[in-house]
Order: structure tokens, then sequence, then C-alpha cells
């Protein structure tokens, strides 16, 4: 499985696409919002630029992409109005593997636009759009190109499956029963990953330069544990559940396993201090519920809903399309059985950045 090509959330705006299943991390990016703000803010006010560069990486598609682009303009234009300055312009980079559906943010462009100017007035600078497909554990951009770069939900996902030299049996991601090299090597490619991003991002920042990085994380140090491997674990019972009634090789479910590592803030300390392109403002980790709707009553098929938005087309390019309706029907039934007995977080991490 190439992770790049096969890596993207569920495009459109039907039942299943990311668009409509994406409140979780919704929510996340809200309760993330003073440290986005305060970094954008001390940015802002140190550079005093005419032109505002901004990446969004991993912006996937949907109303998330635009509310963290509002949420940035809105900062800066409160403080250049205090400084009785200008309006810069701004440009906004959107990055996402080449898979990404850049056609929905596109055509969603124009209203939103129009809707800024409605929120901020008439004398906002203008604003450039522009749709980056790529890995962001490459060079994405110009040397010294940008001024600010945000993250949200993103970089858990690695760049490549890690080679494994044993077989993480029964499983699709670290669990209490995975071997202790399977463990080592997601370590190992989480560590080579993150390197690289903050390599890359150092070559692409002016000096001053900010980032803001959340992804899905942990507080507890073992990187098995059930607060950030409990949500694979379950997709994992279900599709145990078709190879007990034949319809899935049990071959191709060893085989197959999920591309992302969930770190807690000690790792992510460790490395940005041991690459040393960053100095840390702030490092959090924060909390929120599997089901971020306010419908407690559907709050299985909620997350379902959720999970099949991300997982489905990994899902795909290795057990093909015609059984994915059931596969989520059975995991939808073990997550909402989990749910009644027990109140499942997801642990966010949450990282602001200087360049050096």
């Amino acid at each position: 499985m190439k992770v790049v090509e096969v890596l993207h959330m569920n495009g459109g705006n039907g039942d299943v696409s990311y668009a409509n299943n994406s409140l979780v991390q919704r929510k996340v990016i809200l309760m993330t919002k003073p440290i986005t703000e305060e970094a954008i803010s001390d940015l802002y006010c140190s550079l005093l630029p005419e032109t505002l560069c901004i990446a969004d990486l991993g912006c996937s598609s949907g109303a998330n992409t635009f509310l963290v682009v509002s949420e940035l303009v809105k900062v800066v234009e409160k403080e250049r109005k205090k400084h009785k300055l200008q309006s810069p312009e701004f440009y906004f980079r959107f990055n996402d593997l080449p898979g990404n559906d850049f056609n929905v943010i596109f055509q969603s462009l124009g209203e939103f636009e129009q809707d800024l100017r409605n929120q901020t007035g008439e004398e906002l600078g203008p604003c450039f759009f522009s749709g980056v497909p790529g890995s962001f554990y490459t060079r994405l951009f110009p040397s010294k190109s940008l001024h600010f770069v945000h993250s949200s939900y993103s970089l858990m996902w690695l760049s490549q499956v890690p080679d494994l030299i044993e077989k993480n049996k029964g499983n699709i991601y670290m669990s209490s029963t995975s071997p202790p090299s399977v463990i080592k090597a997601y370590y190992k490619q989480y560590g080579k990953d993150f390197t690289n991003f903050l390599k890359y991002r150092s070559e692409e920042l002016m000096k001053g330069g900010k980032m803001v990085l959340t992804f899905l994380g942990r507080e507890n140090e073992d990187p098995s544990s059930k607060e950030c491997c409990y949500i694979w674990e379950l997709l994992s019972m279900a599709l145990n559940e078709l190879v007990v009634e034949g319809l899935i090789e049990e071959e191709k479910l060893d085989a197959f396993n999920i591309p992302q590592y969930t770190p807690s803030p000690a790792e992510v300390k460790y490395i940005v201090e041991k690459e040393n392109s960053f100095t840390i403002n702030r490092l959090e980790a924060t909390r929120v519920h599997w089901n971020a709707s306010n419908d407690h009553i559907n709050g299985g098929y909620n997350v379902s809903r959720c999970m099949r938005a991300v997982a489905e087309p990994l899902l795909v390019s290795q057990f093909g399309p015609k059984l994915m309706d059931l596969v989520f029907q059975k995991y939808e039934e073990i997550v909402s059985y989990c749910m009644a007995k027990e109140k499942p977080e997801f642990i966010n991490v949450t990282v602001s950045l200087t360049k050096n």
C-alpha cells in the first residue's frame, strides 16, 4: 500500500463524506483556538508584514478548512486596526495529498471570501488561495516563503506503513497484543517522519515564522495504551468478525496496518529539541469525547460515520469496496456497546513553535 496514493478522506458532500462527518475535528480546532490566536497575533505584531503567507497542511475539504482561515484572518485584522495599519495581502496555501478533494474547496471559495468580507469589513486586503498537492514529509514551498504554518489532525498520519519484521497478527494497529518489534517499528517511522517534517518546514519558513500543530496523541507513555489505540482496536474486532465469517482472508487482515502514530507530549518535545530548528512556545494535551455531536442517542452511529469518512479509502485499498457497509455496520454495533459502558475520549497534543 502506497500511503501517498490511498490516504485521503472521503470526498464530496455525501452521507459518508468527510465534509459531513468531521465534527470532532471542528471541535478540536475550536478548542485549540487560543493557542493559534496567540501565535498568529505574536507573529503579526513582531513582523507587521505587508503580505502574509499562511499554509494549512493536511487541509482536507469542507467547512473546517475555511474555519481555520477565517479565525486567522480575524485575529490579524483586529491587530492591524490597533496599529492603524493597512490590511495585509493574504496568501493561503492549502496542502494535502493528491487524492484530496480539492474541488470542494475551490468551488466554495467565492462564497467563503464574501462571507469573510461581510464579517471583517471591506477594508480586508486581497486574499489569494492556491492548492498544493503533495506529502508534507517532502519540500512543498520555496525557501523562506512562509510566515505561518497550521496543521490539525494530520500529522499523526505517517508517510508509510512501518517496516514490520514480525506480523501484527489479528491487529490493524498497535495494541497490547502486538509484538514489541511492531511498537518499535511504529516509533521509528514516526521519529523519521516528524524529524523530516520539521526540517523541511524550517527551510520554508522565514526566521521568526511560527507553526501550530495539533495531532491525535496520548498522555500515557505507553504507545499501545487504550487511550490512543482503542478506536482502531474496535475496528480490528469488526474486521476479525468478517474473517470468522469467511468474508475476509486472514492473511489479508494480518498484512494490513494503519499508517498512524499518536505521540505523547514528551515524544514531541524530544524530537523538536533534537531536530533543533524550532523553539517550543506551548505544548499542551486536551481531551475530546469520541462523539462530538449533541446527539447522544446515536453516538455509535456518529463515531462510526466519522471513522468511515477517515479510514474507508485505506480499507478499500486492502479489502475492496463491497464489504464496507458491513464492516461499518459491525463497527457501529461494537462502538455503541463500548460507549454504553464508558466515555472514551481522544487525546489531542498541540504544540506552538517559533523558527530559530
